[in-house]
């Protein structure tokens, strides 16, 4: 075999395998462009069903939860302080959140009676009763009153510790009382206005009455 006829063979040969390779080529891209359309719509159709899991989920759990709560029409809470003196907790609505045992007030009506006949009413557009500790958080538009001590105040949320009959609060006050004006950033308030203390902030002036009528 002379020289032409192996050249002939060896390129031959070569055009034979990059046959072979762009045939080989061919086909991986054909099976390609069945199997990826294919797999982008079981991927797109993955996620879209586990975004519809999710909401159906999301959806009994809450249900769920829902279920568990307990809803109440125009309830009454009774307690007694460390003292044994009554309050009354009343409410248009309430819903006992399971999760934290509280219960979510509509319209409260808080009473503390710290003995005789003297009676503190708060009342407010809601409220939150927490049972294990003893206390009431009521706000917003907060009104509080006893006609003892002849005090009437205004404030956007009030605390009200049920064992000690202590209320508190830091998102100011404001109102009038025996000796004048009421007015500070926080307060608290003991033995049914007998004794206010009003706090304010660093370098702002306080204005009120520290001490109750009576004293």
């Amino acid at each position: 075999m002379d020289e032409f006829e192996r050249r002939t063979e060896a390129d031959e040969a070569r055009v034979a395998r990059t046959a072979a390779r762009f045939r080989a080529r061919a086909r991986r891209v054909q099976l390609a462009r069945r199997v990826l359309p294919v797999a982008i719509l079981l991927l797109a159709g993955g996620a879209l069903s586990w975004t519809v899991l999710r909401t159906v989920i999301s959806g009994v759990e809450r249900k769920a939860s829902e279920s568990r709560e307990v809803r109440l029409d125009n309830p009454v809470f009774h307690g007694q302080d460390a003292a044994g003196r009554s309050f009354i907790i009343g409410a248009e609505g309430a819903v006992r959140d399971p999760a934290t045992g509280f219960f979510r007030l509509n319209g409260p009506v808080l009473r503390l009676n710290m003995g005789g006949d003297a009676v503190t009413e708060l009342t407010a557009d809601a409220g939150i009763y927490d049972q294990t500790r003893k206390t009431v958080t009521l706000g917003a538009n907060v009104r509080i009153t006893d006609a003892d001590s002849g005090f009437r105040l205004i404030t956007p949320e009030a605390v009200v510790d049920t064992e000690t009959g202590i209320i508190r609060g830091d998102k100011g006050i404001e109102g009038t009382g025996p000796l004048g004006t009421i007015r500070a950033s926080a307060y608290a308030i003991h033995d049914q206005g007998e004794r206010i203390e009003l706090f304010g902030r660093p370098g702002e002036k306080v204005r009120g009455t520290l001490s109750a009528a009576g004293d």
